[in-house]
């Protein structure tokens, strides 16, 4: 008897579904979409230049036995300072709009560490951006860099070779944006310098600078660098041309 009476009182709790029945279960979150694909599905030529040409030729000319240890890109890093940004903000944007468009990505607006009373500078203000590069976007932009920015450089003879770090780290200096041809003269409000850093996995600046060489980074010859990469060795094979219809004639 004492059994059926506690059977019976649990029945009694149980909330009849309905109006005061039990609350449904909450509805799961929404899935986040997937984030797209930078570079899409066709790799950037110089990364597929770099895969089959520049590793057999480096693990020829320095002796690597392993494709694993031929250096490569690992980053690289557009960096631009403005100092004038504590008084002008504006400048700010504008310098973010300028390397959006050259490099196809937002920048990182970078702050001051620690105040400098001499500099009228505090601690937390914006001073500059950054943006750092990776994978196939930083092989476009390496390619159009070297390809196509440089050459629009006022008497460029080429870069100096002695700007390693020691531990196989490059560094360049810009000193105006509108060598790349993203940027248009006329909607811009002041000529601005960049540093580029190329960050690589060589381990001396000996392997740093054979593995630029090799990418086509035009060294100046009184350094000893080899001749720079013509744009035409990465272009696709193109179809013979008809031969001349006058080749020939008169012998």
């Amino acid at each position: 008897m004492a059994e059926t009476k506690k059977t019976a009182g649990k029945a009694q709790t149980q909330k009849a579904p309905g109006k005061g029945g039990a609350k449904p279960a909450p509805a799961e979150p929404a899935a986040k979409p997937a984030r797209a694909k930078s570079a899409g599905t066709t790799r950037p030529r110089l990364m597929e230049h770099y895969r089959k040409v520049v590793i057999p030729a480096l693990m020829k000319e320095r002796g690597y036995k392993n494709p694993w240890k031929v250096p490569r890109l690992e980053k690289i890093v557009l960096n631009m300072g403005l100092g004038e940004a504590k008084e002008n903000v504006k400048l700010l944007d504008n310098a973010v709009a300028d390397l959006t468009a050259i490099t196809g990505q937002k920048p990182v607006i970078t702050k001051a560490k620690k105040s400098i009373a001499a500099f009228k500078l505090r601690e937390g203000l914006s001073i500059g951006a950054k943006v750092t590069l990776r994978k196939a976007r930083m092989y476009e932009f390496f390619d159009r860099l070297v390809h196509v920015a440089l050459p629009r450089v006022r008497d460029f003879s080429g870069v100096p070779a002695k700007s390693f770090d020691g531990r196989g780290n490059y560094a360049l200096g810009l000193k105006e944006q509108l060598i790349f041809p993203e940027i248009v003269y006329d909607k811009i409000d002041k000529v601005r310098g960049m540093d580029v850093v190329v960050v690589t996995s060589a381990r001396t600046d000996e392997e740093a600078k054979a593995l630029l060489s090799h990418l086509g980074m035009p060294f100046k010859p009184s350094d000893g660098a080899s001749t720079p990469l013509s744009p035409q060795k990465l272009a696709p094979a193109k179809p013979a041309l008809e031969q001349d219809d006058n080749k020939g004639e008169g012998t």
